[in-house]
């Protein structure tokens, strides 16, 4: 039972945070939980305990494939926490370390789903924990994303609750007995209701795909990223879509016991190139830097679905893809709310010259562009090229031309823009603030770190990684 610490664990400190007494003491518990909670989950990634065929919570090949990295990018983010939070020390983080504690506890929960409505209640309630982390900053601002973020992504997770119940209902209409777990809905396959199967597909798909923030339903991720904080942003962007994704990848199995697997992989396909289109035509206009980050994840979570409508390679380079963009996009964030503070503006017409101001900060956040566009070595380049590798070799050539595509523009797009702000002079309002912040190593290294990992990914993956996702494409895709 150990990968119910994992879950255990996390909840626990959480509410050990919530009576806590001393605010300065307080945000200490993130990273002492995360070492821990790291530590559990590597250990797990090496020796993966063994799973009950019916149990409806288990540390099995698809969670044992993706949630190290989102434990990894809690570590990073928890050390960024404390550093953080001493610099906002004006505002009490009783709140803000319990949910964030939370979070992680219920991401672990939501990963380790295997049955049908745990998955859902998991994903509900992280989606509400976050909430109160979104509006941290307390502006009108935030408060609109916050609003913007509980109706569109309590939408989707109506969407997908719906779908859940026309799976169930597809199951009983086959002869089943009413077990919701993954397993058992696999086992029934082509014994379940096609018609019903094929409904729930295209519910929980648009209903999890807005927790992902695939385009169209993305509409959320640009207010709620640009004013979140960076810690926050983080969080979503590396450990949340990918609670929505592997849910995705999880019915998309069912789907294709179902016989319905050809279907399912087209609407994959779609909806990804869709999301990668929308992202690069938005990333050549935006101005605001933080905003820039949230169409960047448009744009990952297109990859990743294109990666799943390809099948066993393309969902194989899919989950090495989940690592990279966590790792990536953990480090870009986290040096983007440097910036954002240091610069008290967040637009190219505000911000220039941070170079001078934040050299540090400045310069993690060049290299996590190269890391997030996908320049060699670091691991973005290898994950992409191998989805890249699947479409072509699956004759969806069109696709592949289309996937360059739009990788050009957003690269384009997003150099644009990290160039504009980092060189130049610094405008004087920036000056001011770039003063009052220091570039101490509690908000320089967490970022450095995940940035080193993206590079250790691209150069030297381990074996236990491939060992992992190999073993999550074979039971997601079991051999007939």
């Amino acid at each position: 039972m150990r990968e119910l610490l994992l879950i255990a664990i996390p909840l626990f400190a959480a509410c050990l945070a919530a009576i806590w007494k001393g605010d300065r003491t307080r945000p200490w518990i993130l990273p002492a939980t995360g070492i821990i909670h790291a530590a559990l989950a590597l250990w797990l990634l090496a020796v993966p305990p063994r799973v009950a065929p019916g149990a409806w919570v288990g540390f099995d090949p698809l969670a044992r494939a993706v949630l190290p990295a989102v434990s990894l990018l809690f570590l990073a983010c928890a050390i960024y926490g404390v550093s953080y939070l001493r610099l906002r020390a004006a505002r009490p983080n009783r709140v803000f370390v319990a949910l964030m504690l939370a979070a992680l506890g219920l991401m672990s929960l939501a990963h380790q789903a295997r049955h049908l409505g745990v998955l859902w209640i998991a994903t509900e309630a992280v989606t509400l924990t976050t909430v109160p982390l979104i509006h941290f900053n307390g502006t009108p601002r935030a408060f609109e994303a916050t609003w913007k973020y509980l109706l569109v992504g309590g939408t989707g997770i109506a969407l997908s609750l719906l779908g859940s119940f026309c799976l169930g209902y597809a199951s009983l209409q086959g002869g089943g007995g009413g077990n919701l777990t993954f397993a058992a809905l696999i086992a029934q396959g082509t014994s379940l209701s096609r018609a019903w199967v094929l409904i729930a597909w295209v519910l929980i798909l648009v209903g999890y795909g807005t927790k992902m923030g695939l385009a169209p339903m993305h509409t959320w991720k640009p207010d709620t990223y640009g004013e979140a904080p960076g810690i926050v942003a983080a969080m979503l962007a590396g450990g949340v879509t990918t609670v929505a994704f592997t849910a995705i990848l999880r019915v998309r199995a069912v789907v294709d016991a179902a016989g319905e697997g050809a279907m399912a992989g087209r609407t994959l396909l779609a909806i990804g190139l869709f999301s990668m289109v929308v992202a690069a035509l938005f990333l050549l206009a935006t101005r605001d830097f933080k905003r820039m980050l949230a169409y960047s994840s448009v744009e990952q979570m297109g990859i990743l679905s294109i990666g799943a409508g390809l099948g066993g390679i393309g969902t194989w380079a899919a989950l090495f893809h989940v690592w990279n963009n966590a790792m990536a996009k953990g480090s870009l964030f986290l040096s983007a709310g440097n910036i954002r503070r240091a610069a008290g503006a967040r637009t190219a017409d505000e911000v220039s010259g941070m170079a001078c101001l934040t050299p540090r900060s400045s310069a993690l956040f060049i290299a996590g562009l190269f890391a997030i566009t996908a320049c060699p070595p670091f691991g973005l380049f290898f994950s992409e090229l191998l989805v890249l590798k699947a479409a072509i070799f699956g004759g969806h050539r069109a696709l592949a031309a289309l996937f360059l595509a739009s990788l050009l523009f957003a690269f384009f797009g997003l150099t644009r823009l990290v160039f504009a702000i980092v060189n130049g002079r610094p405008r004087s309002a920036a000056r001011s603030e770039g003063r009052r912040f220091p570039e101490a190593a509690g908000v320089t290294i967490p970022p450095l770190i995940l940035l080193g990992i993206s590079l250790w990914l691209g150069l030297a993956p381990p074996a236990v990684l491939h060992d992992a996702w190999t073993a999550a494409v074979a039971q997601l895709f079991p051999a007939p």
